[in-house]
């Protein structure tokens, strides 16, 4: 996968430097940087809270991801700033990053976060139960596994962060991956191949020998296609997922534009509200794509605030 400043992705870099360039007007928030919501063979997982100076008792997860990689220097207000605007509360998660980390590890960062926010929101000040996700990518990736298949906790742990349910209430994101089966057309499988050969880390998915306690790889094909199907959105829908709204270039080389009309068609099908809005002309990323977050806002503003914003 390419890299460029300080070792992020390219794919990293698009997303943040097309949001500085277009920069608005800096939103007045307090931010807490660092904040460990969980660890792993000795390891802090962070995010940064940003607060708005007037909350209105949302929660909306940025998720800090290009290519499943994840970095505390990727995080970028002012991909924030419209959603801080509306008066939310931002939980930017950096989650276990690629390549030391594959997706099904990730994936359990990513729970452990929401259940974190979640057992945290009277500290916070949001409801428990007006929690939102957003993220472009493999973000929008996560953000659509959070929302298709978020768990109740496990009311029996020892840990009160994981008694509570990682599920959210809406997503919203940009071009995700959410089919590695069948990507960009029936039967093409992307598990680090084909069109996402550059992305193989996260792909490399292992599992513990118990015999000899080390992580082997796993080659088994019908093994990796079932791990295939467990971390593609489109598997998990049902009908008490979240309102979903993607927005997605119709020019995108890198997750075809298919990935998204599957995706929603599946969620109409099941009769959960889902919204495409289609990019003419855009691939994965575009200049102003800072400006449609306005869109992120707006929907989180309809399936999550009790009260309209002061405009």
């Amino acid at each position: 996968m390419p890299t460029s400043v300080r070792g992020l992705p390219a794919l990293v870099l698009l997303t943040v430097a097309s949001a500085t360039a277009a920069q608005a007007d800096e939103t007045a928030y307090r931010r807490s940087e660092d904040v460990i919501y969980g660890r792993k063979y000795g390891v802090a997982l962070t995010m940064d809270v940003f607060q708005p100076p007037a909350p209105r008792g949302v929660g909306v997860i940025l998720v800090v991801s290009g290519g499943w990689f994840s970095a505390h220097e990727a995080i970028n207000p002012a991909l924030c700033d419209e959603v801080l605007r509306r008066g939310f509360t931002v939980f930017a998660v950096v989650h276990g990053s690629q390549p030391k980390f594959q997706i099904p590890e990730i994936l359990g960062d990513m729970h452990r976060a929401v259940r974190y926010i979640r057992s945290h929101a009277k500290q916070y000040g949001i409801d428990p139960e007006r929690i939102g996700i957003m993220g472009g990518s493999a973000g929008g990736h996560l953000s659509l596994m959070q929302g298709m298949a978020g768990s109740e906790g496990d009311k029996s742990a020892a840990d009160p962060v994981e008694r509570e349910s990682s599920r959210v209430q809406a997503v919203a994101c940009f071009f995700p991956p959410t089919d590695f089966l069948n990507y960009g057309k029936p039967g093409e499988v992307a598990l680090g191949r084909g069109v996402l050969k550059g992305f193989r880390a996260p792909f490399d998915f292992e599992q513990l020998d118990d015999a000899t306690r080390r992580f082997v790889e796993i080659t088994d094909e019908a093994q990796l296609q079932e791990i295939g199907r467990q971390i593609s959105p489109v598997t998990h829908v049902s009908p008490d997922d979240p309102p979903t709204l993607i927005i997605h270039g119709d020019a995108d080389e890198l997750v075809p534009i298919q990935q998204a009309q599957v995706m929603v068609a599946a969620l109409e099908a099941a009769g959960v509200e889902a919204e495409l809005v289609v990019k003419p002309g855009a691939g994965h990323g575009w200049a102003d794509m800072l400006a449609d977050t306005a869109q992120f806002a707006d929907w989180f503003e309809k399936h999550l605030a009790a009260t309209p914003a002061a405009r």
